[in-house]
């Protein structure tokens, strides 16, 4: 039932070995651990949740072996004589939880059927170099191969060619609209409340749906401390603080704020024009967990984070706020279900207030979810997963109110989004194991709405206005889901699968630096749902006793309905939305290579990706192919962390893309003296390529300390050998010559600073011609 692979497990076995592994020091699950039976020669890997199952034939006293990376290997003798629960916790290893990229099994790579999955753990992540001192979880993921970020310093990504809508982000399985501070310069996740992350390239599980390139599923930390524990850090940034702790033997708590304050830090530079500066956010995490008893689990999570920055005539705020409501049951030995709420909002709001005009824009998405998941072991051929999901989406894209015209409002758009999925794992045999599943998507829109329908020239031909309440649109998708893996041995495999996926809530996107003003929009009577079809393959070896992997991945997606938007849109504000869309075909495909070295002194990744994506739309680029925003051809990274010893460490990062696609001038025209540019095709010219070097010099006194109080010291260095990659092109002219010319913004030169007690050494804006 919990285990992704489960050997030679089959009706005749009479007795069931069940519990949870867990962390000793912190009391938080171990999710995909493993566990295996020596004389029975079974085994499996744990659930989300650390739990697991084993079917013993008959009873005796048997060598059973735990183990998870980061962890010490334990070996237990237990006498079966029936079905009964035995928890257990493992001892970290201090010198084994330092590796930057691991898989959370030594063989998960090699034996889980997904494709394209990479996890990363907190603690791996906090070896990275930071960005301004600021761990992020988000600028960890662009490492991977495959993951493109949206620009310098962002947040934002793209999987695979993919828009950045196409990501469907959870925390703790609650959709995050924009997961962004600070224009997209930090993500909204605290990554002292968070535990791991898994990233999945294109093979979402079919639990999931909603989107075409990727999941990125976050979860925050589940643990029951023994006291009260503290964890925080001070930084030039932000600072953070978390704490939690039981209540009684059952129910733990945690609760984790964080507030910058970059507007206190510019102040401090003298220039009396950025006295009115308001530039700060803040986040605030809660969790509280309860054992009802050895048979149900009750969790309750909740996040609430805003953004605030303006000067003293204009002003932007935004924010997130997210809660889930998580009772976990166990039937029996060989079913286990779980039941969830989940509600989330984004909201933003933009004021002006120029000679007494005050305009004030408002904004806001609410989605209310209701899941249920069963994961069903009967035996080795029949290990289902099912369930189904029940979505309330309420977008409402803006209510504007202005001195001359009052108020003026666009409608708000109501939509139901129904699931229901189901897969089954087999295995055939102890080299091959098949999955397939189905998911049924079914998707309506609501009114009260006026649908418009367009002539050929995009002017209104007619309308038609639906009442509150009614059904006015549907669809109805089919996601089928394949996949197998070959195990030659019990260090390579074979990996194959394809995937449907379907899009039904699109992004108009005004910004690829995670801009708060992005205006999301569903398919409807004039936009159909976006579709992809994927097939990838791959092929993984371990070497070294599971302490080098190396895996080869290629894809190949076929996109159909791809949404752009025609040369300047209007996108603010519209109403009529859909006259500025085109919509097309799209095609992407790639190579992926990636080697990890798990362990020993030296360790980390290298990876490299070659990919292209283009789209092929009626009405752009006079409906020639042309490159999609995201095709970056070739990209190289690598991460290296040094164990000098147990308290000092080097890590270094290094990134190298092409650069993305751009539409440059042309040529030009004038009229009276005014000079206007005339532009090439389509995304037909490139920015220059991307490349940059970052180091951390990372210092722990007393690491084997048993003292409740640890510090730890961190010295990273962004952009160390000073490149200049493009923020920003514009294009001007000189207005006594007429000579147009490309004007370059530079964001982040050489910037270092200290982890602990923060020292601002070196930063600056760079403009140059």
């Amino acid at each position: 039932m919990c285990g992704i692979f489960s050997l030679a497990q089959n009706e005749s076995f009479k007795y069931a070995l069940q519990g949870r592994i867990t962390d000793r020091s912190s009391g938080e699950s171990l999710s995909r651990a493993s566990i295996y039976i020596v004389e029975q020669k079974i085994g499996t890997v744990a659930d989300d949740e650390g739990n697991y199952s084993l079917f013993i034939k008959e009873p005796g006293i048997y060598t059973v072996q735990i183990s998870h990376i980061g962890f010490e290997n334990r070996t237990l003798r237990v006498p079966v004589s029936g079905s009964h629960t035995l928890d257990i916790d493992l001892n970290s290893n201090a010198f084994l939880k330092e590796i930057i990229v691991t898989g959370k099994n030594s063989s998960d790579n090699i034996a889980r059927p997904n494709l394209g999955v990479e996890r990363l753990s907190i603690s791996q992540i906090r070896k990275l170099p930071s960005f301004m001192g600021e761990v992020d979880l988000m600028k960890a993921i662009q490492l991977l191969p495959g993951v493109h970020a949206g620009n310098e310093g962002s947040t934002g990504f793209s999987v695979r060619g993919g828009n950045p809508d196409q990501n469907l982000v959870l925390l703790d399985n609650t959709t995050v609209y924009n997961a962004s501070h600070l224009m997209g310069f930090f993500s909204i996740f605290n990554n002292d409340v968070i535990s791991d992350l898994e990233l999945y390239k294109g093979d979402i599980p079919v639990k999931y749906g909603g989107r075409l390139s990727s999941l990125l599923d976050i979860r925050t930390i589940d643990r029951m401390p023994e006291r009260l524990t503290a964890t925080g850090g001070i930084g030039l940034i932000s600072s953070r603080l978390v704490l939690q702790g039981p209540i009684g033997e059952k129910t733990s708590w945690l609760i984790g704020g964080r507030r910058s304050y970059a507007d206190m830090m510019i102040k401090l530079s003298g220039d009396k024009s950025l006295e009115e500066l308001v530039l700060y956010f803040y986040d605030l995490n809660a969790k509280i967990s309860h054992r009802l008893s050895s048979r149900d689990f009750l969790s309750f999570n909740a996040y609430y984070g805003r953004d605030n920055f303006g000067v003293d005539v204009f002003g932007v705020n935004y924010g997130n706020t997210a809660a889930s409501l998580t009772l976990t049951h166990t039937f029996s030995d060989k079913l286990y279900g779980k039941y969830s709420v989940n509600f989330s909002n984004y909201n933003y709001g933009v004021l002006t207030d120029i000679e007494g005009a005050r305009i004030q824009w408002d904004a806001s998405l609410h989605d209310l979810m209701l899941r249920t998941d069963y994961s069903h072991y009967i035996n080795k051929y029949l290990d289902f997963s099912y369930g189904l999901t029940a979505t309330f989406h309420r977008f409402v894209p803006g209510n504007v109110e202005t001195p001359d015209y009052g108020k003026y409002t666009i409608p708000r758009n109501l939509a139901m989004e129904h699931a229901v999925y189901w897969l089954n794992q087999q295995e055939l045999s102890d080299k091959l194991v098949l999955r397939y599943g189905l998911r049924w998507t079914m998707f309506h829109n609501i009114g009260e709405a006026t649908v418009y329908r367009y002539n050929e020239n995009d002017v209104v031909a007619d309308s038609v206005t639906y009442k509150s309440g009614q059904i006015y649109n549907s669809f109805n998708a089919i996601e089928p889901r394949v996949g197998l893996i070959y195990k030659f041995s019990q260090s390579s495999s074979f990996k194959a699968n394809y995937a449907r996926n379907v899009q039904f809530i699109q992004l108009a996107n005004s910004s690829s630096s995670g801009s708060p003003l992005d205006i999301w929009f569903f398919s409807g009577p004039n936009v159909k749902p976006q579709q992809v079809d994927m097939v990838s393959a791959g092929y993984f070896q371990n070497l070294m006793n599971n302490t080098l992997e190396a895996s080869l991945e290629v894809y190949y997606k076929q996109m159909n309905n791809v949404i752009d938007f025609k040369d300047h849109a209007d996108l603010i504000l519209n109403k009529q939305l859909e006259k500025e869309l085109r919509i097309g075909k799209g095609k992407a495909y790639g190579i992926e290579l990636m080697v990890k070295k798990n362990s020993g002194r030296i360790n980390g990744f290298v990876n490299y990706t070659y990919s292209h994506a283009e789209r092929t739309i009626p009405g752009i680029n006079d409906g020639k192919t042309y490159l999609s925003p995201y095709d970056k051809p070739h990209n190289l990274k690598i991460a290296l962390n040094y164990e000098l010893s147990d308290k000092f460490s080097l890590s270094a990062t290094w990134i190298y893309t092409t650069g993305s696609p751009i539409t440059y001038p042309s040529g030009r025209f004038g009229i009276k003296n005014e000079y206007l540019p005339i532009y090439s095709g389509r995304n037909d010219s490139r920015r220059p390529d991307y490349h940059r070097l970052d180091l951390s010099f990372n210092y722990k006194p007393n690491p084997k300390s048993a003292k409740r109080w640890k510090s730890e010291w961190n010295i990273p260095i962004y952009n160390a050998y000073d490149r200049n990659n493009p923020y920003m092109i514009t294009y001007g002219y000189d207005h006594k010559s007429g000579i147009p010319y490309a004007e370059s913004t530079y964001l982040f030169g050489v910037f270092l600073c200290v982890h602990y007690l923060y020292v601002w050494v070196y930063f600056y804006l760079l403009v140059q011609k």
